[in-house]
């Protein structure tokens, strides 16, 4: 079994138009949104939700107003800042600001401040029409993205070796931030997906130098790549200096968010068009370099 994360150095690169394509594709597969800030493969692949489970992200403290004596003491050595005066007279803390510290806890004199563990994110796996998935949602201003991503990437592994799967697929969030760590640790390979613009090559390069550091093998696409071909060289040049295998450039066309608005992706949407083709060529290239 071996495990391919897709990754984009920005937003709108086109990384989960690529990831619900190959799911036509890729057969006896698991699929896993690793973008659990803003999880969106879910609209193309319409999952029945089997198991749902809750993930701490942290723990947040809370101020008892009948034990509160008001002295301060805590508002006054919070380095967060996340305990303010009531208008109404006394203290309260903001649960956007709180780190979970315990501090406030601590240093209490009157014992009126308790943390708890913050259950406000969930997990699911699901079943769909290309084969189980597993996804998440954060709640607003959460923390703990990394965790679980490598939560829902263990358990995708887990089904996958019980099913005996060919694949873990991983459609994974932009940037470089600590979602995009979690997702590349430990994965066999990374498809990136590259926007032929000045700032996506920048975010490429950005990628393609975490990438490095985990020493994992890296293939790319160039997508939406004749809205400015002087780029898209820029990008190959790129791309020839790193040694990154280019196995596909794909075309931008408005199809493509026809099929998502049908809640389709482009293979099942137009299997014909030129962008399908080419996009049964890519995933033929992947799959024999990672079984070769």
């Amino acid at each position: 079994m071996k495990e391919i994360t897709i990754l984009s150095g920005k937003g709108g690169a086109g990384k989960t138009s690529v990831t619900a394509a190959i799911a036509s594709l890729a057969r006896n597969t698991v699929f896993c949104d690793n973008d659990v800030d803003a999880a969106d493969l879910h609209l193309v692949f319409q999952p029945e939700i089997r198991e749902t489970h809750t993930f701490s992200s942290g723990t947040i403290a809370r101020i008892d107003s009948n034990r509160c004596t008001n002295c301060g003491l805590c508002a006054g050595n919070c380095r967060f800042e996340a305990i303010h005066c009531k208008h109404s007279g006394g203290f309260e803390i903001n649960p956007f600001q709180c780190e979970g510290c315990r501090l406030c806890e601590r240093i209490c004199p009157a014992n009126a401040i308790t943390s708890s563990e913050n259950f406000n994110n969930r997990w699911f796996v699901s079943s769909t029409r290309f084969g189980p998935m597993l996804h998440a949602q954060m709640g607003a201003g959460e923390e703990n993205s990394g965790r679980l991503v490598s939560r829902i990437r263990k358990k995708a592994r887990e089904i996958a070796l019980t099913t005996k799967a060919d694949f873990v697929i991983n459609d994974g969030p932009p940037g470089i931030g600590c979602s995009a760590i979690s997702s590349v640790t430990g994965t066999d390979a990374v498809l990136l997906v590259i926007e032929p613009t000045v700032s996506g090559l920048h975010d490429a390069k950005r990628l393609v130098k975490l990438v490095n550091t985990f020493r994992i093998p890296m293939f790319a696409i160039i997508n939406k790549f004749d809205i400015n071909e002087e780029t898209t060289a820029w990008v190959e040049d790129y791309l020839d200096k790193e040694k990154i295998e280019l196995v596909g450039k794909i075309s931008f066309d408005k199809i493509m968010i026809e099929a998502i608005v049908h809640k389709k992706n482009i293979i099942e949407y137009a299997p014909e068009h030129t962008i399908s083709v080419e996009m049964e060529k890519i995933w033929s290239k992947i799959s024999e370099l990672q079984h070769s």
